[in-house]
């Protein structure tokens, strides 16, 4: 199972599409994806930097590694709505720990709004998958890709994210399948 866990207010509309759509490519792979439980941005009060007004990215991935534990799950995704960093970058859209089995995705620069465009779910929904299965990529071991329309392609900014598709390049693709059959002899799944 991936589980999907909700940190703080987050949409109920992306969650559901995330679910949707993720368990619709996992499937083929014999893997659930469900929307588990929920946990308060208040527990991670302490990765709050109020010079910058963002939260350390990383600081989630050790709480959301021992969801993955508790519920037995293959690996772990977070969804947050908060503005994430890491040291030496602006901001970042997401993280994952290949280690931890767990990612972490962040909807806040992903609305269109904050680019001063008028409000689209649609667009914002696309955005939120393209992020998840770039950030659950690297938790099965995939790097980053040089093709540009692959999903694992490295996101500089909102227009790397929309010019990239969803999917993983053939390359990618094969790569994730080899992982994932591993990580299933691993599991005992």
């Amino acid at each position: 199972m991936i589980a999907i866990v909700p940190i703080g207010e987050v949409p109920g509309d992306v969650l559901s599409f995330l679910q949707t759509n993720l368990s619709a490519f996992y499937a083929r792979y014999g893997i659930e994806v469900r929307v588990i439980g929920g946990l308060s941005l208040n527990a991670f009060s302490h990765a709050f930097d109020m010079y910058r007004g963002q939260f350390l990215g990383r600081a989630f991935l050790p709480a959301l590694s021992l969801v993955k534990r508790d519920f037995r799950a293959l690996a772990v995704l977070g969804v947050v709505d908060v503005d994430l960093y890491e040291p030496g970058l602006n901001f970042i859209f997401g993280i994952a720990h290949p280690g931890f089995g767990a990612a972490l995705i962040s909807l806040y620069r992903l609305y269109p709004e904050f680019y001063g465009e008028p409000p689209d779910r649609k667009l914002l929904k696309e955005r939120a998958l393209k992020e998840a299965m770039h950030e659950l990529g690297h938790v099965f071991g995939l790097e980053h890709c040089p093709n540009p329309k692959c999903v694992m392609h490295f996101s500089n900014s909102i227009i790397d994210t929309d010019i990239k598709s969803w999917m993983y390049c053939e390359s990618c693709l094969r790569k994730l399948e080899e992982r994932i059959s591993r990580s299933h002899v691993r599991s005992g799944t």
